[in-house]
């Protein structure tokens, strides 16, 4: 039998054993009302009321060492019929944090290049936002955020609220990156700007992304997101009902002896 008639046969069952996914099973078990908090606010709510006209919400997150590429040798550009040549080897520059803040309402973005992420940079990210306007005087500022160091738990709550009362920091569920809209622009940049990787150094770097939010900013519109409250309480409802059942260690058999093991003596 031919390969291709065994593929054919495979293909066609019902059961490829072969294939995968990946996934995650949602262990936050208040999973569905933080991710319920933030898809309202996607579509202007905010427990259970409208959101005002001068509301603002921004959807934040660091995107983490980027590297500097220095290519061994000159990238040339494409060619008819010939595409980017790109050379595989290249000199490690330094890496560097791009930190974003999307306006989730307006459209547009607002960044900064850190040497790193952590409670101060990202601080001065929202100084960046909260010193202009609209957000300045806006009545309430929302900002969705994930439970990175940065700005995890209700100590950050507190912190960012002290110092700018129209602040309020909404933290998404553990593991629901997905459901930050800035993601979605961290993915533009990653095709867009990041790759293929070639820059000399750390600045060349940062004037690359810099540059493109900038240009990205003259012609930018909300994401129109689709995913509703509606559609996870659907899709958590048809989760399987994943029981692991351990047994105890005392329960579980001895392991073999080896071959010639004298039996052991009574205590």
């Amino acid at each position: 039998m031919s390969r291709s008639t065994i593929w054919r046969i495979l293909d066609q069952d019902a059961l490829k054993p072969w294939q995968h996914r990946s996934w995650l099973f949602p262990r936050d078990p208040q999973f569905a009302e933080k991710a319920g908090r933030v898809l309202d606010l996607y579509a202007g709510y905010w427990e259970g009321q409208p959101l005002q006209p001068e509301d603002c919400v921004i959807s934040a997150d660091e995107k983490t060492s980027i590297q500097a590429r220095a290519r061994r040798h000159a990238t040339t550009p494409p060619r008819p019929g010939q595409a980017m040549r790109v050379e595989h080897e290249y000199a490690r520059g330094g890496a560097l944090a791009y930190l974003a803040a999307w306006d989730v309402r307006r459209g547009g973005v607002i960044g900064r290049c850190e040497p790193t992420t952590g409670i101060e940079p990202f601080g001065r990210l929202v100084e960046q936002v909260m010193s202009q306007e609209p957000y300045r005087s806006a009545p309430r500022v929302f900002w969705l955020v994930d439970n990175g160091s940065s700005h995890r738990g209700d100590k950050a709550v507190r912190r960012l609220q002290a110092r700018y009362p129209n602040l309020i920091l909404v933290h998404l569920p553990t593991h629901a990156s997905w459901l930050n809209q800035v993601e979605l622009y961290f993915s533009i940049v990653q095709r867009k700007v990041l790759t293929p990787n070639d820059f000399p150094d750390l600045a060349a770097l940062e004037h690359r992304l810099l540059a493109f939010e900038t240009l990205y900013n003259d012609t930018a519109v909300p994401f129109h997101w689709r995913f509703t409250r509606q559609q996870l309480d659907d899709r958590l409802a048809a989760l399987p009902a994943l029981a692991v059942q351990r047994l105890p260690p005392t329960s579980l058999p001895a392991p073999a002896a080896p071959p010639g093991t004298p039996p052991a003596r009574a205590a």
